[in-house]
């Protein structure tokens, strides 16, 4: 199966209707008969896909955003833009591969895109160290950022990462300065802003590029503090906890837009975005270029105002309570039922009987 088809983990009530679908559309051809059959069972395959994706817990979201076959920075270029023209390298260091930006057009506007990719095939991978930035990724990405506020060129980043890259060489680097000096920059910059969660958003790693006056989210991406099995193996030492710890990050485009943490939910074809790239491109389109209608007649300072306050009120702070008070209470424990009272009556027959000669 292409990366395409791949089904996951959760999907196991598909598998076996699958192949018999396609095992029977093999044969429709000697069998004008069977095509009666292949419509009734088609539909069952939608209904039960259908039901599986509207009820999705957070680690099955978690499978989606991982997807192999899901589509990624580069395959956004030629599915979204009408042209798009690569610039690498932050002329400090290095080009690092996961970092794609570039001039685009998308509708009437021409814009700079700036988007984490994390690679195909085991070669492509391994360039781009699976979408997990290097300090030198951050600062190209920076440098192409103030190109864009020199011309007055909007722009559009796309989100899909882990994290950044953990390694001693970014360390030694700067790969945090790296990051958090994006996070200053882009929080300044003279221009519209949109931001979109393709896949995974993932820690500092996706903040980096996540400053915007409008944050974007497919609806089977994620975004969160920390991946779940990073949280499992934290909280509980156990990176089997996953699950649990999905549930407790509230990592779903629904919990972000219900926490106002993110502006729009990007709707995605039934079973995920793999399912029908032109489908995923066409919508991806039309949300961005109804962003970037809007922001593009509103005055600067207006935006810059309403992107400082966005991210200075994330979070909630309760002042004047005392930390304890906020603490599970302990249970209380249960009182120790008193004997009753012994009558003399009672004591009397406790009493031992004295010897008699």
């Amino acid at each position: 199966m292409s990366d395409e088809t791949v089904l996951l983990p959760f999907e196991a009530p598909l598998r076996e209707l699958k192949r018999q679908i396609d095992e029977m559309a093999a044969n429709a051809k000697d069998a004008p008969d069977l095509q009666l059959l292949l419509d009734p069972m088609r539909q069952q395959y939608v209904q039960i896909e259908r039901q599986l994706y509207e009820n999705l817990k957070a680690w099955q979201v978690v499978q989606v955003a991982r997807h192999p076959g899901r589509p990624q920075t580069r395959d956004y270029t030629s599915l979204v833009f009408d042209s798009f023209e690569e610039l690498h390298g932050d002329r400090m260091y290095g080009d690092d591969l996961a970092i794609v930006s570039g001039l685009g057009v998308i509708g009437k506007h021409r814009v700079m895109l700036i988007g984490q990719h994390r690679g195909r095939d085991v070669n492509e991978r391994h360039l781009s160290n699976a979408g997990c930035v290097h300090p030198e990724g951050y600062r190209k990405a920076l440098r192409k950022m103030k190109l864009a506020e020199k011309f007055g060129i909007p722009v559009v980043t796309f989100i899909d990462t882990k994290g950044a890259y953990p390694g001693i060489g970014a360390e030694e680097r700067g790969v945090a300065i790296a990051i958090a000096e994006n996070m200053r920059e882009m929080s300044r910059l003279r221009v519209p802003v949109v931001c979109i969660i393709i896949g995974e958003g993932g820690s500092g790693g996706a903040l980096g590029l996540g400053v915007g006056d409008r944050i974007l989210m497919l609806r089977y991406a994620y975004y969160s503090v920390i991946s779940p099995e990073g949280c499992a193996s934290i909280l509980w030492r156990d990176g089997n906890m996953k699950e649990k710890a999905a549930d407790e990050l509230r990592l779903t485009s629904k919990d972000l837009l219900e926490f106002g943490l993110i502006d729009q939910v990007v709707p995605e074809p039934m079973g995920g975005a793999h399912r029908d790239l032109r489908k995923m491109g066409d919508m991806l389109r039309d949300a961005i270029v109804s962003n970037l209608d809007e922001l593009s007649t509103r005055p600067i300072d207006e935006l810059l105002t309403e992107r400082y306050a966005k991210f200075r009120q994330y979070g909630e702070f309760l002042e004047g309570v005392d930390p304890k008070d906020l603490l599970p209470k302990p249970k209380e424990a249960k009182p120790v039922a008193e004997p009753p009272a012994e009558t003399s009556e009672q004591t009397e027959a406790t009493q031992p009987v004295a010897a008699t000669e």
